[in-house]
């Protein structure tokens, strides 16, 4: 696997050469893509844990197509925002979260999002969503999405999490199986050591 990785990443950084340099990431990277309902959450949700036990300090970023909230009415910090507040930051000792309030609605960039993180105290940033940007990628397909895969249009797609083959005839391509979870793990542990080297 570890010689896949590494013919991945460098087909990678020579079709797409602004990776890393204009990305704005320090550490390893990873973007998990795919069409909605494949299953992209449910398999970080489950690489989480043993990343983080093997001793590994891991961000993730997560593209949302839609409006959301993580305050809730009744609270303080609510009732702030309600009467005006453009940001709000709510710190305690064990976290913090801040809210701003976007002045226009724009598509986040993640070069953006990027420089809001502390990545001095990071090992792994995994990226949820953000499918067109040109960063190192695993593609999460499900067979029962009826949709066609990503990857042949996509160079920074270096391996894919998938219930099926792909198809034949296109590019070389690592296929993982997504109920895997182990097989996931060792491709991400292995590219970022092969990207640590690089960055």
């Amino acid at each position: 696997m570890l010689r896949d990785i590494e013919l991945s990443t460098e087909r990678h950084r020579a079709a797409v050469p602004e990776w890393p340099v204009n990305i704005g990431s320090r550490c390893p990277l990873l973007g998990f893509a795919g069409w909605s309902g494949a299953g992209k959450t449910t398999l970080l949700a489950k690489l989480l844990p043993p990343l983080r036990q093997s001793g590994l300090r891991i961000a993730v970023i997560k593209h949302a197509h839609h409006r959301f909230d993580v305050d809730y009415p009744g609270k303080d910090s609510h009732v702030l925002r309600g009467a005006g507040a453009g940001q709000i930051l709510i710190s305690s000792g064990h976290r913090r979260v801040l809210i701003q309030e976007k002045a226009t609605e724009k598509d986040p960039q993640l070069i953006e999002e990027l420089a809001l993180l502390d990545q001095d105290e990071l090992d792994l940033i995994l990226v949820e969503g953000f499918r067109d940007e040109p960063i190192p990628k695993l593609e999460v397909y499900r067979r029962e999405l009826a949709r066609g895969f990503r990857f042949p249009r996509d160079p920074a797609v270096l391996a894919l999490a998938t219930d099926t083959p792909p198809p034949g005839g296109g590019r070389d391509i690592t296929a993982l199986d997504l109920n895997d979870v182990d097989g996931v793990l060792g491709f991400v542990r292995t590219l970022c050591r092969v990207q640590r080297a690089i960055l």
